[in-house]
């Protein structure tokens, strides 16, 4: 069944219904045959480039959908119920753009950021090296001026779309000290030099594709440095609040389908003369699953409305991310124990939205990350009791 939302406006109701549709002809037919292909569903996005859910929380102004920040989560999590490979990939462009978007030039907002949040251009987010993981501040790939522009040489790791995107929002160590030595730079895979190596090989969302990105000597024209020199920490870490929002919606939307798969053969599968729904340990394992769902959707839904009314959301961006990833992967798991050795194989898409739910405990800073986000947000501003 639908989800019952509370949407702001009928503009909103109108475009959750051509997502429904959209994801229910388009991307629900194919999402398995994909992924067990491990093929990347490009002429998708483009597809979605073209009924404008490619850059619904951008300003009308540039070619985005100035849709509101709920609104959009509620579109991706409507997405990842049918392919969260696809719901997956349209936060990941969503993260990249935003560096232009926030803090680009008047020229880059003019003349690259139509394409790119109208979908025409796909975008990837590259922040992580292979050596530092959730620690930005050690990254070594590193930009050093040349020639009227940058030099940038290096590797990122763990770049969604890697080897597919049209553009690159690329994070690379500059001259400087401390937080001041990093810096953003809109990369192209045509830039003499930029390489990607061969796909990961992952145990879920194997339909997108993840590559390292090499830069041998690449040199980088001086108009795609995006935001002052040494402001990158500050553009990275501002992205990935939204980005931990976007992850949320795509765990819940995969939880939901995980559920609803759960409800749907425990209504039909008979033990002992009778559905297994009605068995009481069924019950309140469906029951759990769906309280947990909900609650998820709640948080992130509360983390999003705080960043329309332009409040600080980072502590409830953590919390959603926290709340929301760990609730599908104990949804998705108990789906499979509902389905019993049905939900063991790949019949059934439980197997394989326990495999993708693992990983979105992991990127966009992992859990354990979020929880120390969380925790100096509480003690920041916390006075010691007196005596």
């Amino acid at each position: 069944m639908p989800v019952d939302r509370e949407l702001p406006t009928p503009e909103a109701e109108d475009l959750l219904a051509l997502t429904r549709e959209i994801a229910d002809a388009e991307l629900a037919p194919k999402a398995a045959v994909h992924e067990r292909e491990e093929r990347f569903p490009r002429e998708v996005f483009r597809l979605l480039g073209e009924a404008g859910l490619m850059g619904l929380p951008f300003p009308e102004e540039v070619g985005g959908g100035g849709q509101p920040y709920a609104v959009y989560l509620q579109v991706l999590e409507e997405l990842a119920a049918r392919w969260a490979t696809v719901a997956l990939g349209i936060s990941v462009h969503t993260l990249a753009c935003s560096p232009i978007a926030n803090f680009g030039t008047e020229a880059q907002r003019r003349d690259l950021l139509p394409e790119m949040v109208g979908g025409t251009l796909l975008g990837a987010y590259s922040l992580s090296e292979a050596h530092a993981g959730s620690d930005v501040a050690a990254m070594r790939s590193s930009a050093t001026p040349a020639d009227g522009g940058w030099l940038a040489r290096g590797e990122k790791a763990w770049v969604t779309h890697g080897g597919h995107a049209d553009f690159y929002s690329t994070f690379l160590r500059t001259p400087a000290d401390g937080e001041r030595a990093i810096s953003c730079f809109h990369l192209t895979p045509d830039l003499p030099g930029f390489s990607a190596a061969r796909p990961e090989e992952k145990m879920g969302l194997t339909g997108s594709t993840t590559a390292a990105i090499r830069l041998d000597d690449v040199h980088v024209p001086a108009d795609r440095l995006v935001g002052e020199p040494g402001r990158g920490m500050a553009i990275a870490l501002g992205a990935l609040d939204s980005g931990r929002l976007g992850i949320s919606a795509v765990a819940v939307g995969l939880a939901q389908s995980a559920l609803d798969v759960a409800v749907a053969y425990a209504v039909e599968r008979e033990a002992f003369g009778r559905p297994i729904a009605e068995h009481q340990g069924v019950q309140f394992l469906l029951a759990d699953m769906a309280a947990a769902v909900e609650s998820a959707r709640a948080t992130y839904l509360v983390a999003a409305r705080r960043k329309d009314a332009g409040k600080p959301f980072s502590r409830q961006a953590s919390i959603a991310k926290l709340v929301a990833t760990d609730a599908a992967m104990k949804v998705t798991t108990d789906a499979v124990q509902v389905l019993g050795g049905a939900g063991y194989t790949r019949d059934h898409p439980a197997e394989r939205y326990m495999r993708e739910a693992k990983v979105m405990q992991i990127f966009e800073g992992t859990n354990q990350i979020q929880r120390m986000v969380i925790g100096r947000h509480l003690t920041s501003g916390a006075v010691p009791p007196a005596g």
